[in-house]
């Protein structure tokens, strides 16, 4: 079965600027009077071999990123060469890291950035916002994140454009007698010295040229990758170490680096210069933005890499689950998590230093899984091969090799803090795994009883063969079958006889006559009458006597009237029950439905109802259509799209029709997610998708051309009880059919509901 892929939405210019303005961060502004102090003049050398250095780097990554365009980056690379082993998983672990650590660096820096114009603002609570909106901005799609980009990025390079063109035309702008003074471009006596300098410096600033991979990171969204990716990597490295060149070239010509070395605000400091009054504003603006684009792009490469981690199987797997929009929302909430601890946790240091580190090291294993690849599959087809190979990829380790020897120690022992964790971590992951499923099991096991409230004759046998059958799945699982006696407690003390009054009396006679029709079965089940003040409070009690009911089971008469449905005990119980319930709706059925139909939305709900059709039917005689419904672009019907068992799909989205690709991309998701519930798509489950305007026609069209025993419903969100049971669509697909039907609640706390139903308004609101 072919796996999930994220929809190619990043065009050219999108993908350009992600690798452009994502790179172009608060380093500029921070570090030229540092690297001044360090190189004088020898800052622009210094740029311009990093930049060629890392135009080396992109036409590596082009190469591989175009080989295997799908996400990942380096982790894939490094998979594909050595294995999905402990080096795998270092590699993405920590890319993936270093990316969220440096979004958080990123958000912490736009909050003291912004406080240059609005200083009472909190830092934490700012950057938790911006936080915050860039997780929001993920889970409604990479298109979203490529235009906000867009806008980001355009402004940030206009303010720098005008930053340099105002410096080079204005009086008190730049001069080369400023930029050499003394006519002496090195500053340090000796070649040595200047050379081993020059190495510092660079070891320095080869962090301010992060970011350009992440082109080859989400390569899987990259429309047209063959040809987008090479030239959206190379004109962000040549844009950036152009813009960084020119930077610095005007700001030491503006002002001596004498008087800049070791400044924090050299840009705002020249600014002020040639452009007094509003220049100092311009740069700062400019700052913020900065910090802005590189939050946006660091989220997006750590999900991305956290999502390959997921189908890889080093990180938990529901980290890979795509959402209806092709987006990783399992790791976008899980990385966004993580960004917003570390910038409560507030370590920005800690955070620089791992940042840099894992870059280095994660680019140092691509660079040598390049040269096994190409050693161990020369054949391979290739889009773009890089010139001057293999010794563009042994510059690109001998580069990290390099900067790591003069990178700071600290820097360095923080880096092997974390490789050395994550070690832990790997060889710890599956002895946990594996206990962890363990205790699951036990306590699924400990909750085997099934418990099925009867009350009225005509649903009630009905009831008891549906959990005959059920407990037969599961030998030994027992059924309880309950009735209660509502009693006034007020007048008990006075009236013990009336414990065997006619309406006992009667519950006593309709357990016997369920009993009757459980007969001959090889299920294990007893009867218990409850007296107690209600009928809800009765079966709540039950529930709650021994913490072992595995799923509730009750009738449903049907339509309610909202007075009715207020008082009916399927009501209170779905307002307080903490226990998975299915309720009943008999319109005759045989003792083992051999057809169960299930409208299959991917949820909670109706994963549990999947579950309970699959258990209803015969393994070999049975079977179990799950059935999902596409709304094609102009929400019109279409003809029906079968997935047979074991059946491939093809996902070559670019090149399928807009309705075709939704359909397979619908097929996929319902594979995925049964998968995700039953661990595996059984032999007599089949998956049909079809192209409706919703659920309720789609459905009411499949029961009437096929035949079905049974239809079993998941629950949607109701807003309110009183308005309906299951939630308007399930209520009014359930009274519309002409067979019997299951409802199914699997029971969640009440805020977790809440939540749901909050993120699906904005869903549907978004997309509308």
């Amino acid at each position: 079965m072919a796996e999930r892929r994220l929809r190619r939405a990043l065009n050219l210019p999108q993908v350009i600027m992600l690798g452009t303005a994502g790179t172009i961060a608060a380093e500029v502004f921070v570090l030229t009077g540092h690297v001044a102090g360090m190189v004088g003049p020898a800052s622009v050398l210094a740029l311009l071999l990093v930049g060629l250095l890392s135009a080396n780097f992109a036409l590596n990554y082009a190469e591989l990123a175009t080989t295997y365009p799908v996400t990942g980056g380096a982790l894939t690379y490094v998979q594909e060469a050595y294995g999905n082993g402990l080096r795998s998983f270092l590699v993405g672990s920590l890319d993936s890291l270093s990316s969220a650590f440096y979004a958080a660096l990123s958000a912490v820096g736009f909050a003291y950035s912004l406080r240059i114009f609005l200083p009472f603002i909190p830092i934490v609570p700012t950057a938790l916002v911006v936080v915050l909106a860039f997780t929001v901005l993920n889970l409604f799609g990479v298109g979203n994140v490529g235009r906000a980009q867009m806008l980001l990025g355009g402004v940030l390079l206009a303010l720098l454009g005008a930053y340099i063109v105002g410096a080079l035309v204005q009086p008190e702008g730049f001069h080369w007698e400023r930029f050499i003074p003394e006519g002496r471009f090195f500053i340090h006596n000796g070649l040595v010295g200047n050379l081993s300098m020059l190495l510092a410096t660079i070891a320095l600033i080869f962090n301010a040229f992060v970011g350009f991979e992440l082109i080859a990171d989400d390569a899987e969204e990259v429309s047209n990758p063959s040809r987008n990716i090479p030239i959206a990597l190379l004109i962000s490295v040549l844009t950036i170490t152009l813009i960084y060149v020119l930077v610095t070239l005007v700001t030491l010509g503006t002002i001596p680096w004498p008087d800049l070395a070791g400044s924090e605000t050299a840009l705002t400091d020249a600014a002020s210069r040639f452009w007094p009054g509003w220049g100092p504003a311009l740069i700062g603006v400019a700052g913020i933005i900065a910090t802005l684009t590189s939050v946006n792009t660091a989220m997006l490469s750590a999900t991305r890499e956290a999502l390959t981690l997921g189908r890889l199987g080093h990180w938990p797997r529901f980290m890979c689950r795509l959402g209806r929009m092709r987006t990783p929302y399992m790791a976008i909430f899980c990385i966004g998590i993580v960004v917003a601890l570390m910038c409560v946790v507030g370590l920005v240091d800690i955070l620089s230093y791992i940042s840099s580190s894992g870059y280095l090291f994660v680019m140092f294993w691509s660079g040598l899984g390049m040269i096994k690849l190409r050693r161990d599959h020369p054949d391979m087809p290739r889009p773009f091969k890089v010139p001057l190979f293999p010794l563009s990829a042994y510059i690109q380790v001998a580069t990290c090799v390099v900067v790591i020897g003069f990178t700071a120690p600290v820097a360095l022992l923080f880096g092997a803090g974390l490789l050395g964790l994550l070690t832990v971590v790997y060889y710890l992951r599956r002895p946990l795994a594996e206990m962890a499923v363990r205790r699951a099991v036990i306590a699924e096991e400990s909750r085997d009883r099934l418990l099925v409230a009867v009350a009225n004759p005509d649903t009630a046998e009905g009831l008891a063969r549906l959990a005959a059958n059920l407990s037969e799945q599961r030998p030994g699982s027992p059924v309880e079958i309950l009735a209660v006696a509502p009693l006034d407690h007020e007048r008990l003390p006075k009236a013990m006889d009336r414990l065997t009054s006619r309406y006992a009396r009667q519950q006593d006679a309709l357990l016997r006559r369920v009993s009757r029709a459980l007969q001959g079965r090889n299920v294990p089940y007893y009867t218990e009458l409850r007296l107690a003040r209600g009928v809800p409070q009765g079966i709540m009690d039950e529930t709650e006597r021994r913490g072992d009911v595995r799923l509730l089971l009750m009738g449903w008469p049907g339509h309610l009237s909202p007075e009715q449905r207020t008082e009916h005990p399927v009501t209170h119980l779905l307002e307080e029950a903490r226990v998975d319930m299915a309720v009943f709706l008999n319109r005759g059925i045989v003792e083992r439905p051999r057809r169960v139909l299930v409208p299959f939305g991917g949820g909670i709900h109706s994963r549990l109802a999947l579950r309970l059709a699959v258990d209803l039917v015969e393994p070999q005689d049975g079977e179990v259509v799950a059935l999902r419904c596409y709304c094609g672009p102009q929400g019109e019907a279409g003809e029906p799209t079968v997935l047979e068992d074991g059946g491939e799909v093809d996902v070559a989205f670019e090149e399928t029709p807009d309705e075709e690709a939704g359909i397979h991309d619908e097929m996929l998701l319902a594979r995925e997610a049964i998968e995700t519930e039953l661990g595996e798509v059984p032999e007599n489950l089949r998956v049909k998708v079809v192209a409706e305007a919703d659920i309720q026609a789609g459905t009411l069209r499949e029961v009437a051309e096929q035949q079905y025993d049974l239809v079993v419903m998941g629950a949607a969100l109701a807003h309110s009880l009183k308005s309906n049971m299951f939630g308007s669509l399930t209520d009014a697909v359930a009274e519309a059919l002409p067979t019997s039907v299951l409802l199914v609640r699997r029971h969640e706390p009440g805020a977790v509901t809440w939540v749901r139903r909050q993120v699906k308004e904005i869903v549907e609101r978004t997309a509308a």
